[in-house]
């Protein structure tokens, strides 16, 4: 990893700072970025990393973003997008966008649009409980936003996957590496905060009980980094896109709606209009 800049949103706190690390301890080149100055600076020492700003569900904090990763650095060998937002209700960012595509979705799509270098790798990091059918007819929550099995933050998080696959398809005449890595389930400052009616319905009664394990169960923060940090450096996976790695790094079969084509281009079309 010596030479390589290594650019990693939501790497202030949680999995995406072990993450940083790791690949800090790789020998790269690592840009922490994160919404607040305050701790994207203090992470940046504490890791020997360069710290930056924006907020990842606002498209004119990514834009900037994007502007001054290029002045510096011309572009990135690798870019880990870990951001993520869960809500307990439907929220629009100031271009109109609900604010979950918009961290999950439409930033990893834009980063990598914009600043990847021919021969990278990209890694989105998914989460939750993905792999549930993406709703075309629903893709913003203009329907429904919370329900017995549903929430938009998995809902996002899938779609994030079939624009990870087109994206793949994309990039390959680049030799640019486009993969999914899921974690597992990590105590991260996110889901501390994490109110019960940001759960479907059906999950409720066990939210409490699984807030009082995890700091037990999923407190070591290194383990669910695992997956985004041998995509991003493991000669293992030299040459593998379009893939999905579970917390084991192993690969995982893409979910049935991932793989269908009618949804894949529909989640692709509206990144594109989104993203102008």
């Amino acid at each position: 990893m010596r030479g390589k800049t290594v650019l990693i949103t939501g790497s202030t706190g949680g999995i995406g700072r072990e993450t940083a690390r790791a690949l800090v301890a790789k020998g790269a080149h690592v840009i922490v970025v994160g919404r607040d100055r305050g701790r994207a600076d203090a992470a940046a020492t504490e890791l020997g990393a360069e710290a930056e700003t924006a907020d990842v569900c606002e498209p004119a904090d990514v834009r900037d973003l994007v502007t001054r990763v290029r002045a510096r650095h011309g572009g990135l060998d690798v870019l880990v997008n870990n951001a993520g937002a869960n809500t307990s209700r439907r929220r629009l960012n100031t271009a109109g966008v609900e604010v979950m595509v918009a961290a999950h979705v439409l930033t990893p799509y834009v980063l990598t649009r914009e600043l990847m270098r021919d021969g990278g790798r990209v890694i989105n990091v998914t989460g939750g409980i993905p792999g549930a059918p993406i709703e075309l007819d629903n893709l913003q929550a203009e329907r429904r936003f919370i329900g017995w099995t549903f929430s938009q933050y998995n809902h996002t998080k899938t779609m994030m996957m079939a624009m990870s696959c087109r994206m793949a398809e994309r990039l390959a005449e680049r030799d640019v590496a486009v993969n999914v890595a899921y974690p597992g389930h990590g105590h991260t400052p996110m889901n501390r905060r994490l109110p019960l009616s940001a759960f479907p319905y059906a999950y409720r009664p066990v939210a409490p009980l699984v807030k009082v394990l995890a700091p037990v169960l999923f407190g070591d923060l290194a383990k669910p980094s695992r997956s985004s940090v041998h995509l991003a450096s493991s000669q293992e996976v030299a040459g593998v896109t379009g893939a999905y790695f579970g917390m084991d790094c192993r690969r995982r079969p893409w979910p049935a709606t991932v793989l269908d084509e009618r949804v894949r281009e529909a989640v692709w079309e509206m990144c594109e209009k989104l993203a102008g």
